[in-house]
């Protein structure tokens, strides 16, 4: 005899016209913390807004660094923008419904964009590897065609993977509830609502994480174990702390993004039960709060990125101070 998971799985799939996202709905002081959500939303579109036109406009910054930050402020842009507008709209128009496909739609923005954000640091510890380990071929090793090869073939890969990983999902019957513990259509919260086999989005969800969180940070750890090998054979004391200087922004983007990541992948792992409301504030901050230090702590802090907006600033004034002709009395 058929158990009813089997018999399930022989008829058609049932797909839901929708979820309704309850996590923020029941969220204690949800208006508090979705104020102070806008307010991050605001400051991460501004910011990396600014970072991207900055280096569009300027020639001197099309440079693997830049190209690199450039990057790296697209993907919290678009981050940001999966998440946080999401949010604020289920609180202010009491509306937590969200259909089928877009659920789906925003699951895979999310996660895509969460890898990219993953491998985009990795990729600024690559440029600091290079840059301290081999100063004299630097410009050899780390052109803009390799800084531009390596974004593009992360980006296609992720796309790619994530695609995959989405579409499983559409292999799911949603027979029973359609109510979704979280604050967005997120990838475990929805499988773990089917009513037949899942095993197959359990094992992505597992893979993909580990891969996506550990590769990206095994890469960081090896390189900056190489740059400490560089940094003391160097002989000076000025040197060696003038290259350690130049790492500590990014150290600091590597701990607020994997630190909490690390800790939310090890509760869900080892499903260790905490409480709702501290899990949905967790996952979101962790989601949330880079983004929006990304540009203030990395991008915006760098020499050259400082020096080029001012420059770009003195010289829109002192053009429009000659565009004003002055006024001659008869």
């Amino acid at each position: 005899m058929q158990s009813p998971r089997t018999s399930i799985q022989n008829v058609s799939l049932i797909h839901p016209p929708g979820f309704y996202i309850i996590g923020l709905i029941s969220l204690t002081y949800a208006n508090v913390y979705v104020i102070f959500l806008t307010v991050i939303y605001v400051i991460t579109t501004f910011t990396n807004c600014f970072v991207i036109c900055i280096i569009c406009m300027d020639h001197h910054l099309h440079v693997p660094k830049f190209i690199a930050v450039g990057n790296l402020a697209v993907v919290d842009l678009v981050l940001s923008t999966s998440l946080i507008p999401s949010m604020i709209k289920i609180y202010l128009l009491k509306d937590n419904f969200i259909e089928y496909k877009l659920c789906l739609v925003q699951m895979y923005m999310y996660y895509a964009f969460l890898t990219l954000e993953s491998f985009s640091i990795a990729i600024l510890a690559f440029d600091r590897l290079i840059a301290i380990c081999l100063p004299l071929r630097q410009n050899s090793i780390n052109t803009t065609t390799t800084m531009t090869t390596i974004i593009t073939s992360i980006w296609i890969l992720t796309i790619g993977t994530i695609t995959i990983s989405t579409s499983s999902m559409t292999y799911l019957s949603f027979c029973n509830s359609v109510q979704v513990n979280s604050y967005f259509c997120d990838y475990a919260p929805v499988f773990r609502l089917a009513c037949n086999d899942n095993s197959l989005q359990w094992t992505f969800a597992t893979v993909l994480s580990s891969v996506c969180i550990f590769v990206p940070l095994s890469f960081i750890v090896l390189s900056y174990t190489c740059i400490l090998f560089s940094v003391f054979q160097m002989k000076s004391v000025e040197s060696r702390f003038k290259a350690l200087a130049t790492c500590t922004e990014h150290l600091i983007l590597v701990a607020i993004f994997y630190i909490p990541i690390l800790i939310i992948f090890m509760i869900g792992l080892f499903q260790v039960g905490i409480n709702p409301d501290v899990r949905i504030v967790g996952l979101s901050l962790s989601s949330c709060i880079p983004p929006c230090t990304n540009p203030i702590i990395y991008s915006l802090k760098t020499k050259e990125l400082k020096s080029r907006v001012h420059f770009l600033f003195q010289r829109t004034f002192n053009i429009q101070r000659h565009s004003v002709r002055p006024l001659h009395k008869k």
